[in-house]
């Protein structure tokens, strides 16, 4: 069914994850229940401590009345007066023990039985605190026997008290201890997350929103973070984030052209071709130009030609990261040397001296046009790399080729007089558009000199330690087929 065009177009938003909980209030939230814990263990050694130190208090107010009742005469205290001590010490009995004897000193409504015993002289930390719980649970008001060492040479005093009293003085300093507990755990939970959030969550915000908006645009400079000055975890992400932004930027400007180089070869590269078979024509008939050097040089035209056509139709290949598949053939290296002397211009050129050092009848298992691209890709970037000298060193300009074997390898070197590579460049010696440091260089010959040489199953690499910059190819022979050899020879 064909589209209607005033048909509207609805566009489905993106749906975007459920909002979580962010750092900050995960932060908030792991804080206020570790501040309630510290203020938990805080508690319960205190209320257990204010429990011992109350009735330490009454042993010792006890102690304090034993000595006035016991230093009377018997029966000379009234118990009105008795009564009024009780009163003061909050005890009902209050009782010493001396060698044998058990003297009940002051007494006042004792109770029938006793509910608990406590003796201060054997009290453990760990029990103190379980007591001092068990009090705080316990309902109702019950008897207390308290036993602790009496002044003088008496064993023990023991004095009874109520546990009412006790209890509610137990929550009378729970409920001040929970108010000072929770303005120090505010403020401290405040503090804790202040400086958790400046040293770690604004930080980490930063690095998320400049993430976000890297990954809006990631070929702007612009959104590069930039790292702060500190040494820990956070300054090292923040620098490695940075380095790493920067290298995909550069990474991204350099694809960027390349794709732009590729769309304007694209366009160059069909003009070209037809001029190029323009030319071609024109040679052909050149060609039928009785002259001697005409008949001497068309062949050679015609060949340069031809070359050039097949480079316009491999362009495009290259750019697909795809070059054609070797036609390899044996065959022998003088000849392509030669003819790369001439193509690049050094027959003539008495400023560069061309010395070629191959082993005679040396052959090659390569595509011929291939090996001609790798050796004039060489080739140019020595001479032009002598052309930069100064021209009052001319006398030792020199370009070197020579060839051997070994074994089943073929080993060729391109070798020159020139300054050299820079140290900088050969990090990326043989990538494309890196290792050109010449104005108007495009920084492919190596590359594709390599390209082509890896195709063959070869290596291409720098020697170090020469004058000037040495190239050796290593070529190896393929593989025979035993299977094809018997079968030609079965049919010879």
């Amino acid at each position: 069914m064909p589209a209607n065009d005033d048909q509207l177009t609805v566009e489905v938003p993106r749906s975007h994850p459920p909002r979580r909980l962010g750092l900050s209030g995960k932060l908030l939230l792991l804080t206020i229940p570790l501040v309630m814990i510290a203020g938990l263990m805080i508690y319960v050694p205190a209320i257990a401590n204010f429990r011992m130190n109350r009735l330490n208090d009454r042993l010792a107010a006890a102690n304090t009345a034993a000595l006035v009742l016991d230093a009377a005469p018997l029966g000379m205290v009234p118990d009105s007066l008795a009564r009024q001590i009780l009163t003061s010490v909050g005890a009902r009995a209050v009782a010493i023990k001396m060698g044998q004897q058990r003297r009940l000193l002051a007494s006042a409504d004792l109770p029938e039985a006793i509910d608990h015993d406590i003796d201060m002289r054997t009290m453990t930390a760990w029990s103190a605190i379980v007591d001092s719980l068990e009090t705080m649970l316990e309902r109702g008001n019950q008897t207390i026997r308290v036993v602790g060492p009496a002044p003088g040479g008496a064993q023990f005093i023991e004095v009874v008290i109520d546990e009412l009293p006790l209890r509610q003085a137990m929550y009378r300093f729970s409920r001040n201890l929970l108010v000072v507990s929770l303005g120090i755990a505010m403020l401290t939970a405040g503090l804790v997350y202040l400086a958790l959030h400046y040293l770690f969550v604004r930080p980490m915000r930063r690095l998320t929103a400049n993430l976000v908006g890297f990954h809006e645009n990631p070929e702007s400079a612009a959104r590069i973070i930039v790292p702060s000055r500190r040494g820990d975890e956070i300054g090292v992400a923040e620098r490695e984030l940075s380095d790493m932004q920067r290298d995909l930027v550069s990474m991204l400007h350099q694809k960027s052209r390349l794709a732009a180089l590729g769309l304007a070869v694209s366009k160059i590269n069909h003009d070209l071709r037809n001029l190029l078979a323009s030319s071609q024509l024109l040679s052909d008939q050149l060609a039928s130009v009785p002259d001697p050097r005409v008949q001497r040089f068309a062949p050679k035209l015609m060949r340069s030609l031809e070359r050039a056509i097949d480079f316009c139709q491999s362009t495009l290949s290259y750019g697909r990261v795809q070059e054609a598949a070797p036609d390899r053939r044996m065959l022998l290296v003088e000849p392509v040397v030669a003819e790369v002397r001439e193509s690049a211009g050094l027959a003539a050129d008495a400023s560069i001296a061309w010395i070629s050092a191959i082993e005679r009848e040396l052959s090659i298992d390569a595509d011929p046009d291939q090996l001609f691209r790798v050796l004039l890709n060489l080739v140019r970037n020595a001479a032009q790399a002598l052309e930069s000298r100064p021209k009052a060193e001319a006398a030792t300009f020199q370009i070197r080729i020579t060839g051997r074997r070994e074994g089943s390898v073929a080993i060729i070197e391109v070798s020159d007089t020139g300054p050299g590579v820079p140290a900088r460049a050969r990090e990326h010696l043989f990538e494309a558009f890196q290792s050109s440091g010449r104005p108007g260089g495009s920084g492919l010959g190596l590359a594709i000199a390599a390209e082509l040489v890896r195709a063959h199953g070869g290596d291409i690499h720098l020697v170090e330690g020469t004058i000037g910059a040495t190239f050796r190819i290593s070529i190896p022979d393929r593989p025979v087929e035993l299977q094809s050899v018997r079968n030609e020879r079965a049919r010879a």
